[in-house]
């Protein structure tokens, strides 16, 4: 196994851990917060995909894919303290845009040389990623970091444990 396909297994696995967390909740149970003062899971969701395109666009511009209007800002910072639904999307929509990016983010990961995985991270990640290919290694396993909280909220909402 190389660089790149051990990239894509960890990839691989963190997607099937978010998915299956997923995948017997409803619309209005993506809006469950594991905790107080946590953010509810459609805007992690929502920020999952939102980084992953502002980071893919980092270390690969212009080979992330384009976001709907407003899709950024609704999972900004500043509206993680929003309960209303109609402030967020629907799980088929996250879905979707989910694996539209994760396949944007492979596509590029399968296009990078092994000098363009080599090169320094962009400045801003250099402190926990100093290579492009440690950036990669984030987005693959960045859904992993929030794994915890979607299991917690599942607790939460009396859905059966799946791993």
């Amino acid at each position: 196994m190389n660089g790149k396909e051990a990239i894509h297994a960890s990839a691989n696995f963190s997607d099937l851990v978010l998915k299956s967390y997923i995948s017997d909740l409803d619309d209005g149970e993506l809006m469950t917060r594991p905790g107080e003062g946590c953010n509810h899971l459609a805007w992690q969701l929502g920020h999952l995909i939102a980084s992953e395109v502002h980071i893919l666009n980092s270390v690969a511009p212009g080979k992330a894919i384009e976001l709907p209007e407003g899709f950024s800002e609704a999972h900004s910072k500043e509206t993680c303290t929003s309960d209303d639904a109609a402030d967020f999307g629907k799980k088929q929509d996250y879905i979707d845009l989910y694996e539209q990016i994760r396949q944007a983010t492979n596509a590029a990961l399968n296009a990078a040389t092994d000098s363009d995985l080599a090169a320094p991270a962009p400045e801003s990640f250099r402190s926990f990623c100093p290579t492009v290919a440690d950036v990669y290694i984030l987005m693959a396993s960045h859904p992993m970091m929030h794994a915890g909280q979607f299991a917690v909220a599942r607790r939460k909402i009396g859905k059966p444990i799946l791993m």
